[in-house]
């Protein structure tokens, strides 16, 4: 999942991003939340996640809650907050996010309710439902790929590449977006690290999943193709 994170330096913050990058997500962060505003309205997120702790900026947050709903487009707006009662949380809801969570919180519930909202979100956008999309799947609980009930076992970075070559299935990704969604916390990669996590996860297709394979795109970049 394309996950955008806007939150403070804070340990709690930086706790929850860990978090997040260990469950197997693309994360890019903003600290500013003006920030956070440009980048959703700047690129495709599967989901924001918004924290705000201190408590004297809840006032301002509706008007925030608002403008990320609509730069973000279809993606899940999540907001965090320090501590805070019903009627806060209420509001924030109110004003566009989708899930609103507050100190104490539990991790394993944020992210399945992200995961919840992305399925929903997934369901609506279903207008071009194919039966290669419904065949292979990604699953995050396990780390695996899943294809006619078959699984196999990647690595953080390999479920990352497949999560973005997943999103076009039988279409070409460009070797600069497969970049910064399996490498989101580095600014400069070797084009042969691209290939070496390719040609892993060809062999593990070859051996497991012949009907799956990863085809290079010349001068462009990779494609998921199903048989």
């Amino acid at each position: 999942m394309r996950v955008l994170f806007v939150g403070p330096s804070h340990p709690e913050a930086g706790w929850l991003f860990k978090a997040l990058q260990e469950s197997a997500h693309s994360l890019q962060r903003a600290d500013d939340p003006r920030d956070g505003v440009f980048l959703a309205s700047q690129e495709a997120f599967d989901a924001v996640v918004l924290m705000v702790l201190d408590a004297g900026a809840y006032a301002g947050l509706h008007e925030l809650v608002a403008e990320f709903s609509a730069a973000a487009g279809g993606a899940a707006l999540v907001v965090v907050l320090g501590v805070a009662d019903a009627q806060q949380r209420t509001r924030i809801l109110r004003a566009g996010a989708d899930a609103c969570f507050c100190q104490p919180y539990s991790f394993i519930e944020m992210h399945e309710r992200m995961q919840a909202l992305r399925r929903i979100g997934s369901a609506r956008a279903t207008a071009v439902s194919s039966t290669v999309v419904q065949d292979i799947s990604l699953d995050a609980a396990t780390r695996e790929l899943v294809f006619r009930r078959r699984r196999v076992a990647v690595t953080r970075r390999e479920f990352l590449l497949l999560e973005c070559l997943l999103k076009q299935v039988s279409a070409p990704v460009a070797r600069d977006q497969l970049i910064r969604y399996a490498w989101p916390e580095k600014e400069d990669v070797d084009p042969a690290s691209v290939n070496l996590v390719v040609s892993r996860l060809r062999r593990k297709l070859s051996f497991d999943l012949p009907e799956v394979s990863i085809e290079t795109v010349s001068r462009f970049g990779y494609q998921v193709l199903v048989d």
